[in-house]
């Protein structure tokens, strides 16, 4: 049997009605991939289910939900292999998605992560990301988010990808670090993609390795109060956290600005103060020791990094 290169791990949370169309399309890849599944204490016998029907995966199982990126680390950390293959429960793998991605990471040594064309399960004509964009304005946005999947079948570099279906370099993630558990979930991908940007390295797209997603497979809806809250309260920790002290002064206007059309755009839908709360959260956050400890140093070396980041927020406003 040949060694495999990919280590495939899916966070679960009382997900057992999406994984058997999830573990069966990953079984039918065309390349060696072994997989873990990481359990963040369902209840609905999903860990049973996987001992029984799924043998070969490894299972990782906790007594509390730890959230994605507690799950996701304890794979990680458990993996073996060169890459990791970030996967949602609520996926199904195309056979040939992981070879794709595969040969495209290895296209360039500077490559950090590789993301998969995620489309919509119920509507595969439609994108649901095709990677992610990241602007001066602090909002984070899913590239090709409901547009026609013929529109996006170019590779290129983006600012990160979505961790739901995306594959790591496992060696770079020891230089940048794993995922932030602070985020909980939410822009933990984005927050990931920005420290790999910050050290010089490359995410880029793979739109031939496609992924069906259902979406909001563990939230319930595409507007909540659990996603919205988690989501607010990141996206201020996500700034504090990887923006130099110049480079949070040199944007703090379009910052500002963001989230006070966030927060009326929230407010229209019934979740004003919900955001409102998410982003306090996110001040106390940044101000606590937890938060503090989690802060990307500033290195000169890094400065030419910093600046094309910059360049590149300041063009995504547009």
């Amino acid at each position: 049997m040949p060694e495999c290169k990919t280590t495939v791990i899916i966070p679960n949370y009382n997900g057992k009605h999406f994984l058997k169309k999830c573990l069966e399309s990953v079984t039918k890849s065309t390349v060696c991939a072994s997989v873990i599944l990481v359990d963040n204490g369902s209840s609905d016998q999903s860990c049973e289910w996987v001992r029984r029907e799924y043998p070969q995966v490894t299972l990782l199982s906790f007594a509390e939900n730890r959230g994605f990126c507690g799950a996701v680390n304890a794979g990680i950390q458990r993996a073996r292999t060169p890459y990791v293959f970030l996967l949602n429960n609520d996926t199904e793998v195309a056979p040939d998605c992981i070879g794709l991605l595969e040969r495209a990471m290895e296209a360039d040594r500077r490559i950090f992560s590789v993301g998969a064309r995620m489309l919509s399960m119920k509507e595969p004509e439609k994108v649901d990301s095709a990677g992610d964009l990241y602007s001066a304005l602090g909002w984070a946005r899913a590239i090709g988010k409901d547009r026609p999947a013929e529109c996006y079948t170019k590779p290129r570099r983006v600012f990160s990808n979505c961790a739901g279906a995306a594959l790591y370099r496992r060696a770079y993630l020891e230089r940048t670090g794993l995922l932030d558990e602070n985020h909980f979930a939410y822009l933990e991908d984005v927050d990931l993609g920005y420290r790999a940007r910050i050290l010089g390295l490359r995410n880029v797209t793979e739109p031939g390795a496609v992924v069906y997603h259902a979406g909001s497979g563990s939230s319930g809806s595409r507007y909540n109060t659990f996603k919205i809250s988690h989501s607010s309260r990141n996206n201020v920790y996500l700034v504090y956290k990887n923006m130099p002290l110049l480079q949070l002064v040199l944007n703090l206007p379009f910052l500002l600005a963001g989230f006070g059309i966030k927060l009326l755009f929230f407010a229209a839908k019934g979740y004003g103060r919900t955001y409102a709360a998410g982003l306090w959260a996110g001040v106390k956050l940044c101000a606590s020791e937890k938060g503090r400890a989690h802060k990307v140093r500033f290195s000169l070396k890094n400065l030419p990094h910093y600046a094309r980041i910059q360049l590149e927020l300041w063009r995504n406003v547009l």
